[in-house]
């Protein structure tokens, strides 16, 4: 079960929330309806920022959270989702960008120990239309509707939402798992989860070259309920080269966009090569 779309979190708090971008994150999201219930920044205690309460440590909450974000530097990452972990936190959005590849493994080890779902790092994070943000994802890109948008790229997934709310398809969530080689869960782990979530009727998982993610997605693909539409970016892209983030990088023929597409294809989902033909595929799935 992912715990942010069974019920969307209502006590959240901010890691870090005063530096410039984390403080645009924070006004937007407070415009999407989530209200942060306080910021933890190590030495601002007892202060406020725009009315939400400052605190040196987690544990000076009155009440547990339910939801956090993270904005706290890459070094500072692993402390805080362990923290996150210890105060058994449901949600877990790690903004942060260049976390160190053994801090991320432990971060994530850590959450999922701890029954945590955490998203990242590096992730713009998830909106679920007419509920809530956690993270950067403009909320009037999206659409209340049943199809839930799980995507590897940012960039992609802003425009993917924004695309299909143009084209009158509306989304159950929008979702960036993270852009980096480890994320806190696995893009089978998701369409596991969602397959089980009566809001969805239709799955699009946006994909990139490098790593193996697809293929343990393509195991399961099998036993999945509800229709899957993939799309895999960096068609083009030149082997052995790193293409925008660090997952994605072609490290051999069956990291290439076309080996993965080939196999996602043989285990049953609809496949895809551009936005254009996956918003087509789901508005034939979905009306």
């Amino acid at each position: 079960m992912i715990p942010f779309l069974h019920s969307f979190p209502r006590r959240v708090v901010v890691f870090n929330p005063t530096g410039r971008y984390a403080a645009a994150q924070v006004a937007s999201m407070k415009e999407a309806g989530t209200v942060p219930v306080a910021g933890i920044t190590l030495g601002r205690g007892g202060g406020e920022m725009e009315g939400m309460p400052l605190l040196d440590d987690l544990r000076d909450l009155d009440e547990p959270a339910d939801a956090a974000v993270i904005y706290t530097p890459p070094e500072g990452v692993l402390d805080a989702v362990r923290a996150c972990a210890a105060a058994r936190i449901a949600s877990i959005v790690v903004a942060a960008e260049y976390v160190p590849l053994h801090d991320s493994l432990r971060a994530a080890q850590a959450a999922r120990a701890a029954g945590c779902w955490m998203v990242g790092p590096n992730t713009l994070g998830l909106c679920i239309p007419d509920q809530g943000l956690l993270g950067s994802i403009a909320p009037s890109f999206c659409t209340p509707g049943r199809v839930a948008v799980l995507c590897r790229s940012g960039t992609l997934t802003l425009t993917m939402a924004r695309l299909l709310t143009a084209a009158g398809v509306g989304q159950r969530a929008v979702m960036h798992i993270g852009g980096d080689a480890v994320c806190g869960r696995n893009p089978h782990e998701y369409v596991e989860a969602l397959t089980a979530d009566p809001g969805v009727d239709a799955i699009l998982y946006c994909g990139e070259i490098g790593g193996d993610k697809e293929y343990a997605l393509a195991e399961r693909l099998p036993a999945c309920r509800k229709p899957v539409v993939t799309m895999l970016v960096g068609r083009h892209a030149p082997a052995e080269k790193r293409m925008g983030h660090a997952g994605a990088l072609v490290g051999g023929e069956r990291e290439t966009a076309a080996a993965k597409l080939a196999a996602l294809k043989a285990a049953g989902a609809h496949t895809a090569r551009d936005p254009a033909e996956a918003i087509g595929i789901l508005k034939r799935l979905v009306g």
